[in-house]
């Protein structure tokens, strides 16, 4: 069976709402990918876990209730559920499950480890605008950081270019499994992600340097002139004589056009309101500003424009534009607009992305300091469901819902608490990491030696 196309569905529904590409631009930008994924789900039997803490990542919490894993898709979700012949039956007692985790900021495969130059593929450093370049290109399969992340209950994440160029190129979602090419991970029909950056890096990357900016008027200049030629090629897309394919106009006018998600690498307020102007300006929508140190201020904006707030717990300070936060950031963002906001806890991060759970359960504990009582099953979300939506995966992942993948993760407790560890992971049903069998735990050459996960 064909998978599910996101692309075409996001188009659709972009359509149908009046986003994105105008009613009189309904050509579709994007072809068939040249580089179509080759995932295939690793088969399993069915699998029922029973009598866990179920946390659905919907804000749902269910006592004492049983997950049921057929064909790589969640079946059930329930309390007394029955086993079917040859289901394989895991007890839960005691233990907790979440939907699998999802990064929407990470840079595995392309700044692999070990940390070398000959690993450091993430900045195309040759021009302010590369939206040319695509990150899947550089990924390493071979990267231990994979390894170490489906410890940490990561079952799927958005790889992305650096934030070096003021557009950057194109991200990948990739589920975490082992493969010899990055094809054999990537998520089948997951929409692809445009990587733009505000502010410091670009200015600090190019320093002038030819035709480059050097202050954040020429930053915004530079934005305004690259939309604009996307914009007269996408307006000759369904002309009797097309333009030829351009690869940079083309990734910038599908993301005009509602196929690509535009993910914005941004810490203060103004800049990120300047860019959700020229998102207005060039008819496009933000999928989520990351890192986002002073999303606070714009949280009810950011509500409005069903833009997520993908940041980090507690990472500030490091560069002036990162200077002006607040611990509650996350608590605002996620309840802004009455709790219509969009929160996301990201890591930027080889080593934060083992620990996402720990990240949101700092959050929790910010909360509690501030008389905000966070529950476990409305923390998950930032982490699952706000996740899936960023990336245009919701309807294939995030929740435990009938029909959807079957990426789950079994907790030896609260995942929330700093003592929690992963204990099993599926993903699409099949077990993929077991804490306590090491014929399930991934194995590098570049992590010989060291200590067990």
């Amino acid at each position: 069976m064909r998978p599910l196309d996101l692309r075409t569905t996001a188009l659709a529904a972009a359509l149908a709402l009046g986003l994105g590409a105008t009613a009189d631009a309904r050509v579709t930008v994007l072809k068939d990918d040249p580089y179509p994924s080759t995932y295939e789900r690793v088969a399993a039997p069915d699998t029922l876990i029973r009598n866990a803490t179920v946390l659905v990542g919907d804000g749902t919490r269910l006592e004492n209730a049983d997950v049921l894993l057929r064909d790589g898709k969640v079946a059930r979700v329930g309390q007394g559920l029955d086993a079917p012949n040859g289901a394989t039956v895991v007890d839960g007692t005691g233990k907790w499950i979440t939907p699998g985790l999802i990064d929407v900021h990470s840079h595995l495969g392309v700044y692999a480890s070990p940390g070398l130059d000959a690993h450091s593929d993430g900045n195309e450093m040759t021009d302010p605008v590369t939206s040319q370049v695509w990150a899947e290109h550089a990924v390493w399969p071979q990267d231990p950081g994979f390894g170490t992340a489906l410890a940490g209950g990561v079952t799927s994440m958005l790889i992305l270019p650096g934030s070096g160029n003021l557009i950057g190129g194109r991200g990948v979602v990739l589920k975490n499994v082992p493969g010899e090419t990055y094809q054999q991970m990537k998520f089948p029909g997951a929409p692809w992600s445009l990587k733009m950056a505000c502010g410091e890096n670009p200015k600090r990357f190019y320093g002038g340097r030819g035709s480059a900016p050097m202050t954040r008027m020429g930053n915004v200049a530079g934005y305004r002139n690259a939309f604009i030629e996307a914009r007269e090629y996408l307006g000759k897309l369904d002309d009797d004589e097309p333009p030829t394919q351009d690869l940079q106009l083309e990734t910038l006018a599908a993301a005009m056009n509602s196929e690509i998600q535009v993910q914005i690498h941004c810490y203060r307020a103004d800049e990120m309101a300047i860019m959700l102007d020229l998102a207005e300006e060039f008819d496009f929508k933000v999928a989520a500003f990351h890192h986002g140190t002073e999303a606070y201020k714009i949280a009810d904006r950011l509500a409005e424009a069903g833009t997520c707030g993908a940041l980090w717990a507690d990472w500030w300070g490091f560069k002036a534009e990162a200077y002006d936060a607040v611990q509650e950031n996350i608590l605002i963002v996620d309840r802004a607009n009455e709790g219509k906001g969009c929160a996301v806890v990201h890591s930027d991060s080889a080593e934060g992305i083992q620990r996402l759970n720990q990240e949101a359960g700092k959050v929790i504990g910010v909360g509690r300091r501030a008389g905000i009582d966070i529950a476990p099953e409305h923390a998950v979300r930032w982490i699952t469901q706000n996740a899936a939506q960023a990336l245009g995966i919701q309807e294939q992942a995030g929740t435990l819902e009938r029909g959807k993948m079957g990426d789950v993760v079994l907790w030896n407790q609260n995942p929330f608490s700093v003592y929690a560890k992963a204990e099993k992971v599926w993903i699409d049903g099949a077990l993929m990491f077991d804490r306590n069998d090491p014929a399930l735990q991934p194995v590098s050459d570049f992590t010989l030696g060291q200590e067990p996960l």
